[in-house]
């Protein structure tokens, strides 16, 4: 299924293994400041909850 790539098989490779990579961390990233801001809101929300806020 692989085509020959010749002399360009390492340039080639590593480029796909480097936007692999970079690709991961993104969605990495994302997950993780995702997680971080939901946890800040609901300290917040929690803060908030406390406020003495009888309507």
């Amino acid at each position: 299924m692989m085509p020959e790539l010749g002399k360009y098989a390492v340039a080639v490779l590593g480029s796909y293994g480097a936007g692999l990579g970079l690709l991961l961390a993104i969605v990495g990233l994302t997950v993780w400041q995702g997680a971080r801001m939901r946890r800040a809101l609901a300290e917040v929300e929690a803060r908030a909850g406390q406020g003495g806020q009888d309507g």
